[in-house]
């Protein structure tokens, strides 16, 4: 069934249900129009957000799968505007009466009574439907767990070392149609899955942990890309490795940042600084900042929605906007930003697909996709070698930002010691003390060995699935923290 079709019966589903004739009904366009029409008008615009999402969660943990969940939410919900002001209202009911009963609520939100508006709908395209080749839901749940089981077992292979193991796997698809008083209509069918193993290690009174976690917008092919075992041993080694750590020193030092992981200090120092909810409040270090130079040539950072395959990507925004990539440094230069459509009003600009939310339970709000530094020229090899002494930071754990100055502060989960051109004995305790700005004009090099990882973005109590990446990059100067006497 497409997304089309199995939206509009998620909205007419449960007419024999309702008080009125199933004949008041109509189309299902005209449901949307009626709805709309419900809470617009005098001035104000509407939008209907309609979702189906189906789930599956599995999860391990001593050698046993404990939980198997599978789920499924389908809701609605209605935002009025006007001017700077929203109204938000929703449902998990989707009979015509509950449906025009929450686009009253939102209308009343702003004060509103009054005449209502005519409705018409231009549909911006064919609904997007993602690339999926193995469907999740026509794979069994005892052969997701048996996927599980696969990873612990190459996970304990590992040591002897290795005391615990949880290993987790989840699908979500989800189906969506947007539709406003100013004529949009779009929808998107949405698949993504993930896998993730976490592994706990101990010697000596020593414990250390290791993680990995790929995902990806597709379908169940995920784990012929990222074999279970091999996620699962990967996962064990860090764990493993990490038991040697010696406390990290502190001061100032060159950083080499690994491909993949190090791109959620992108994210984290860069990025939400340019979500234009944060800018149009001048909440921002970079806002009024356009134009200027901030790094290098070999500094050119995107988000890009339309990444097809990426963990973060949608064929359209909640909004109903196309996905895209933004430019938001081009070689070194502040030239972009990220917006949903009310703040790319307030901001004067076109909107760029970044209006997301986490249910129909919540207003769209600015947020990014997938999150790029571009590859660059050099050998990550060479940045190693030209090293004397510095710090290689693998993965990072959690941290804290500032987007009006800047300045943050992260935890390294798996860092490790450059000596002489080479990386030597893993480190513990160490952290990344900076400022955003600073740290664009700190790169130095930007290898060619892209790679992306995947990861879940809070903000405004909403969490969304978004995707770093990056090459092996040098930041010249960084100041480490350190707990080495």
């Amino acid at each position: 069934m497409s997304a089309s079709s199995s939206l509009r019966a998620s909205i007419s589903r449960e007419r024999i249900s309702s008080s009125r004739p199933a004949s008041s009904w109509g189309s299902t366009e005209d449901v949307i129009k009626k709805v709309l029409a419900a809470a617009a008008g005098g001035g104000a615009t509407a939008e209907l957000f309609v979702e189906d999402r189906r789930s599956t969660a599995l999860r391990l943990d001593d050698s046993r799968v404990e939980d198997v969940a599978s789920g499924v939410d389908i809701g609605a919900g209605v935002r009025v505007i006007s001017g700077d002001r929203a109204s938000y209202a929703y449902t998990n009911v989707l009979t015509l009466e509950a449906l025009l009963d929450t686009a009253g609520a939102a209308r009343a939100g702003l004060g509103r009574g009054g005449e209502q508006t005519a409705v018409d709908l231009r549909r911006a395209g064919p609904p997007v439907k993602h690339p999926v080749r193995l469907p999740p839901e026509e794979v069994g749940a005892e052969d997701k767990a048996a996927v599980l089981r696969v990873a612990d077992d190459a996970a304990r292979a590992t040591g002897a070392e290795v005391r615990q193991v949880v290993a987790s796997y989840s699908d979500v698809r989800q189906k969506i149609l947007v539709a406003s008083s100013e004529g949009t209509l779009a929808e998107d069918d949405r698949t993504r899955v993930r896998f993730a193993v976490q592994v706990v290690a101990a010697r000596d009174g020593e414990i250390a942990t290791g993680f990995e976690a790929p995902g990806h917008s597709g379908g169940y092919e995920l784990l012929e890309r990222f074999p279970a075992a091999e996620v699962g041993s990967k996962a064990a080694a860090k764990a493993v490795r990490m038991l040697e750590a010696r406390p990290s020193p502190a001061g100032q030092f060159p950083v080499v940042l690994a491909p993949g992981s190090g791109g959620v200090l992108i994210h984290e120092a860069c990025g939400h600084g340019l979500e234009a909810d944060t800018l149009v409040k001048h909440a921002s270090v970079y806002a009024d900042r356009r134009g200027e130079r901030f790094g290098s040539d070999s500094v050119t950072i995107v988000d890009d929605g339309a990444d097809v395959g990426a963990w973060g990507s949608v064929g359209v925004d909640d909004e109903g906007t196309p996905a895209q990539r933004t430019v938001l440094f081009d070689q070194g230069v502040l030239v972009g930003h990220l917006s949903d459509l009310r703040s790319a009003r307030q901001i004067g600009h076109p909107p760029t697909g970044n209006g997301r939310r986490q249910s129909y339970a919540y207003l769209p709000i600015v947020r990014m996709t997938n999150t790029y530094l571009l590859p660059g020229p050099d050998d990550p090899d060479a940045i190693l070698e030209s090293v004397e002494r510095g710090v290689y930071a693998a993965t990072f754990a959690g941290g804290e930002v500032n987007p009006a100055t800047g300045n943050f502060v992260f935890g390294m989960a798996e860092a490790y010691m450059i000596e002489d051109g080479a990386i030597t004995h893993p480190i513990k305790g160490a952290t990344l003390i900076g400022n955003g700005p600073e740290v664009l004009g700190a790169i130095d090099a930007v290898a060619s060995d892209f790679d992306r990882k995947e990861g879940v973005c809070g903000k405004d109590g909403q969490a969304a699935p978004v995707t770093n990446g990056m090459s092996t990059v040098l930041l010249a100067a960084m100041t480490v923290g350190g707990t080495e006497a």
